[in-house]
């Protein structure tokens, strides 16, 4: 029923400033509309929605993320923009923190400032 419809991404904060300045400034998503209720992003053609929730805990896991080509370049970019990368216990990430998963695709995590875990993903070539 719904995979002719258009996907919308929703991701809580609760500073809709400070969350601007990263994924605009720091990621370099083009903002598409700014409201009390929304922080409304163009992440390459699907919609994302920063949402401020007053009592937000990040929840454990990754809540979105993005399929680049070149993991090492776009670890590189967001390093430069201060963009720091998570390491996990029991987790063999090598020295940029890009672990490996058992069906070859190559996964680094970061946060977003209210503890949202984000993801970079480069799948395999079939």
């Amino acid at each position: 029923m719904l995979s002719g419809a258009e996907y919308v991404g929703f991701i809580p904060i609760t500073d809709v400033a400070r969350a601007r300045d990263f994924y605009e400034g720091f990621l370099g998503l083009r903002v598409l509309e700014e409201s009390p209720v929304a922080l409304v992003l163009d992440a390459n053609g699907t919609m994302l929605r920063l949402t401020p929730i007053d009592d937000h805990r990040p929840r454990p896991g990754t809540i979105a993320g993005w399929a680049v080509a070149d993991m090492k370049g776009a670890i590189n970019e967001l390093t430069a923009a201060g963009v720091q990368f998570n390491r996990y216990d029991g987790m063999a990430q090598d020295i940029d923190g890009v672990w490996t998963s058992p069906s070859g695709a190559s996964v680094a995590w970061f946060d977003d400032p209210d503890g949202n875990t984000l993801s970079l993903t480069t799948f395999p070539k079939a």
